[in-house]
């Protein structure tokens, strides 16, 4: 068991400074705008620079397959930086998805065929598991797969795939004959049509993809995979966690900020105690909320048995937090945070989105309260 770590590192605070100066440079808002609007959805340009100049592909791969050793607490790290400036990228999809799930899968085989390409960049990925109805419950998969030879066909759909439109490997969740699995499956693959959703984050894609006798690889145990495939959620549920940490920790420094400069009536609105308890009150969320993303980073790298209680906790608490600071920071804006020349209304949507990207905060905390025994 690896130790949990209570205070963050030098070597933390430099890869966050230095992340932090990167995307300054590379993904300010007016960047951020052009890629979310491109064809791809994301600038290819900077997507190499992040693996090639700062390894950040990898900064959560084992060594011995191109990544540097890190894990949930380096991830945690980035996505919460990368959650800052919502940069549109299949980070999420492709490292804290689908890299995740193959580092988890005790699968060497499949480790070592697809994670050097993710480390490297060349390889985008993604985690199909939701279907119709939008749920993240393993028990609720109904995809197929079935044995043909010495491979799998998987046929079903799936929703709201995180970059499904483009990944180059879909990691999809189907059952078999022996119980839940999960299956790699070519995004350009016969069998596998691709429809991209229209969303309401536009930094963020979504896809459906329709599975007809897709051959795939079977990844991760054999048998029934339930207990690896909540594993892997739960550890989806915390990168998104720290991520929703960055936006709404952005929403409040451009609450403060704006409440500093507008003046009404002679003063500084920040000045007004309606304003000051807005604030106050987004800086008691936002602090509570990054408390709970990092200690599920904490029990994510090394107590795997306590995952799935500080995942649920995190994941209801964090999406909430979130929502909350990014509708205050437009009222703190008031009419100008509701045009669309202004980033406000970009973090709420990226806000709504997320609160229910892999289940919704109601379905965190009932899951907590079965967990505790409540």
């Amino acid at each position: 068991m690896a130790p949990t770590f209570t205070t963050f590192t030098e070597e933390h605070e430099v890869l966050r400074s230095t992340l932090r100066r990167f995307l300054a440079d590379k993904a300010p808002s007016e960047a951020v705008r052009r890629s979310m609007e491109s064809e791809e959805g994301h600038d290819p340009v900077l997507w190499r620079r992040m693996a090639a100049q700062l390894g950040l592909h990898g900064i959560a791969l084992p060594e011995e397959y191109g990544g540097f050793g890190g894990g949930p607490v380096e991830l945690g790290i980035v996505m919460e930086e990368l959650g800052r400036v919502l940069l549109p990228s299949p980070y999420l999809a492709t490292v804290a998805l689908a890299g995740q799930a193959l580092t988890a899968s005790g699968d060497d085989t499949a480790k070592a065929r697809w994670l050097p390409a993710i480390a490297d960049g060349s390889l985008t990925g993604t985690l199909a598991l939701a279907e119709a109805g939008g749920s993240w419950r393993v028990e609720d998969v109904a995809a197929s797969a079935t044995r043909d030879g010495e491979g799998w066909r998987v046929s079903g759909t799936k929703m709201f795939v995180v970059d499904g439109h483009s990944a180059g490997l879909l990691l999809v969740a189907a059952r078999a004959d022996t119980g839940p699995g999960l299956f790699a499956v070519d995004g350009a693959a016969t069998g596998v049509t691709r429809t991209r959703l229209e969303a309401l984050d536009p930094t963020r894609r979504l896809a459906r993809i329709d599975l007809d006798a897709a051959s795939a690889v079977r990844v991760g145990p054999e048998g029934d995979a339930t207990r690896y495939l909540r594993a892997v959620v739960d550890l989806v549920a915390v990168a998104l966690a720290a991520e929703q940490v960055g936006g709404a920790q952005a929403c409040l420094d451009a609450a403060v900020e704006y409440a500093k400069v507008r003046v009404q009536f002679g003063r500084p609105i920040g000045s007004f105690q309606a304003v000051k308890h807005k604030c106050a009150d987004m800086l008691l969320q936002v602090e509570a909320a990054r408390s709970a993303a990092y200690r599920a980073m904490s029990v994510a790298a090394g107590e795997p048995d306590e995952l799935p209680v500080s995942a649920a906790l995190a994941a209801a608490y964090c999406a909430n937090a979130f929502t909350h600071a990014a509708k205050e920071n437009i009222q703190i804006h008031g009419g100008i945070g509701y045009t669309w020349e202004h980033d406000a209304h970009l973090y709420l949507k990226r806000a709504k989105s997320s609160e229910q990207l892999f289940g919704s905060p109601a379905t965190h905390r009932a899951r907590l309260a079965n967990l505790v025994g409540i």
